[in-house]
């Protein structure tokens, strides 16, 4: 069985050629808490990247920042708890693409995240996943989401003419 419990989708048929036309799109979809929501999550938002004409390094950012985002909201948002959802947006504007994934996790605040640098950390396994969504996003945060657990909300500006793009130097 797939983990998609519901799937929402506005996207105009371009979002089917290589390029996607300029105007905004949102793609919703509601996640079982399973692991292989991971990797279903990371590929529709690969697509999606590959559609919007990012090249292939910035595919690869934006689809390891969706899987740490989806394994985060698995494992310490839901605690792996299958009766908990994990909501995943994607919206495309003019000038960025946004990720959005939520859980139904009592949240956290993103300064008590402990910085995974910081030389009594370098063994630990926490903040790693953080640490490479802010590395590999223009723009990331943590908000309170709509169900009481962490929003993470991501953002990688659009390819410009020739797919060349300034993507990747961190967030804020």
């Amino acid at each position: 069985m797939l983990p998609i419990v519901a799937f929402t989708l506005w996207l105009s048929r371009a979002a089917t050629s290589r390029k996607m036309t300029a105007g905004a799109k949102h793609l919703e979809i509601t996640l079982e808490t399973q692991v292989e929501s991971v990797n279903l999550a990371e590929e529709m938002c690969l697509r999606v990247a590959e559609a919007a004409g990012f090249g292939e390094d910035d595919c690869y950012r934006i689809g390891m920042s969706v899987r740490e985002g989806v394994i985060n909201a698995f494992h310490y948002g839901n605690q792996e708890r299958p009766e908990k959802k994990i909501y995943l947006a994607v919206d495309i504007t003019a000038e960025k693409l946004i990720i959005h994934v939520l859980d139904e996790g009592t949240g956290f605040t993103l300064a008590d995240v402990p910085d995974p640098l910081a030389e009594e950390n370098l063994l630990s396994t926490s903040g790693r996943g953080i640490f490479l969504m802010r590395a590999f996003m223009d723009e990331f945060d943590v908000v309170q989401g709509r169900t009481g657990g962490a929003e993470i909300v991501m953002s990688k500006r659009l390819p410009g003419p020739g797919g060349n793009s300034e993507n990747g130097k961190g967030g804020r």
